[in-house]
């Protein structure tokens, strides 16, 4: 089993009104086969978090600890962090003009497997994993997400996440941007990743649209930089019918 520890962690970020303080003690643990939903209102941290995990330069963390097996993630570099098992699947995936999905996937399985896959295993698996998410043949061949619409880019975040097989997928809005059809091809493909490798999933979302679709285990409330509440789906229920303001007040 997979455990992905974080103690008390404080993060920081530099504006242009000086030094800010994001999170203030989160504490969080996930383990394989585990969903936690992550809710919140805007600036609450929820972002701060998952890019934290993976390791953007931009955040600074002051004070505690991210755990992966007991391995201290902190002290690891990016590409360190995703060969141990950590994904992210960004809310705004970049642009990568001149590098074809195909390359891209095939360098990344490589750099995380330490040996490149067999050609023709490795072109089955794409296309069945396109085929699921609905994928047309050609998008291989084009650039990483260069014009690509909003539901494209997040199918192919999901495309990464069945390919790499990761241990623990950090996803940051996956639902942002997509119309009902697209939003349950990309659950499902949450889906079939969790249920084929047992991997640990920590789903930042505002809205509950996408828990209908990805059921989560655990439902924690962030609300300036800390967990504000915590409990089981029917906490998320209760976030849809009365918002955010009880917390905001307190």
């Amino acid at each position: 089993m997979t455990i992905l520890q974080i103690k008390n962690l404080h993060v920081t970020v530099d504006t242009e009104q000086g030094v800010k303080e994001i999170l203030r003690g989160v504490d969080l643990t996930i383990r394989s086969g585990e969903t936690h939903a992550i809710m919140g209102p805007n600036g609450s941290g929820k972002s701060t978090l998952a890019y934290t995990i993976a390791g953007h330069p931009k955040y600074t963390v002051t004070e505690g600890e991210i755990l992966l097996d007991g391995e201290d993630v902190l002290a690891m570099s990016v590409d360190e962090r995703a060969r141990a098992g950590l994904f992210l699947a960004m809310q705004y995936p970049v642009e990568i003009p001149g590098v074809s999905v195909s390359n891209f996937l095939r360098t990344a399985k490589t750099a995380l497997s330490g040996e490149a896959p067999a050609l023709r295993t490795w072109i089955k698996d794409l296309r069945s994993a396109m085929d699921d998410l609905k994928m047309d043949s050609g998008f291989t061949e084009r650039n990483v997400n260069e014009g690509f619409s909003g539901g494209e880019k997040k199918r192919h975040e999901i495309l990464q996440l069945e390919l790499l097989k990761p241990k623990i997928a950090v996803l940051d809005e996956t639902d942002s941007g997509l119309d009902v059809d697209a939003l349950k091809v990309v659950s499902e493909g949450v889906n079939r990743a969790k249920g084929n490798t047992d991997l640990g999933v920590l789903l930042i979302t505002h809205y509950t649209r996408i828990l209908k679709y990805i059921k989560p285990d655990f439902v924690h409330v962030f609300v300036a930089g800390k967990v504000a509440e915590e409990g089981g789906p029917e906490l998320a229920e209760r976030l849809e019918a009365e918002g955010y303001d009880r917390y905001l007040k307190a």
